[in-house]
């Protein structure tokens, strides 16, 4: 780590504390050669996820972009669509692979609204799958009634 008062490179850490959120650590510093003590903090480096649209271009992964589509389907419902994104996220920095599909991002989401609370998932559904006609529609709805 440079020092910022006389550039040198080399420093000692004193002392290590974590920053309450949990997601970085507070390091005071001495550099080895003036002694100045300064502060640096270190950041867990989260892998960069790559979602595949439908038409095969890649983009990276815009947790606003899901937090607004998951928003719209629980509208006026008791559902946390952040605890909901948050937990995808989760889910998909701890796999091997850092490619998804905006398929399997929808299917994730329609499970977890599944398990939570059945109008919202009807909601997410019904643009996700893009029901055509009434009868795509009472089949998600008896085949949630039949899972209940």
């Amino acid at each position: 780590m440079k020092c910022p008062a006389c550039g040198f490179e080399d420093s000692k850490v004193i002392d290590s504390r974590p920053i309450p959120e949990g997601n970085s650590i507070r390091r005071r510093r001495e550099c080895l050669a003036c002694q100045k003590r300064f502060t640096t903090f270190e950041v867990i480096e989260a892998a960069q996820i790559i979602v595949i649209k439908k038409s095969g271009a890649k983009e990276v992964f815009d947790r606003n972009k899901l937090m607004t589509g998951i928003l719209k389907a629980c509208e006026k419902r008791p559902v946390s669509a952040e605890d909901i994104v948050s937990e995808i996220e989760v889910e998909l920095q701890n796999r091997l692979n850092n490619e998804v599909s905006t398929n399997e991002i929808g299917e994730m989401v329609m499970e977890k609204l599944k398990d939570r609370d059945a109008v919202a998932y009807v909601r997410f559904a019904s643009v996700y799958r893009e029901f055509q006609d009434l009868d795509t529609f009472i089949k998600a709805l008896s085949s949630l009634k039949k899972r209940k």
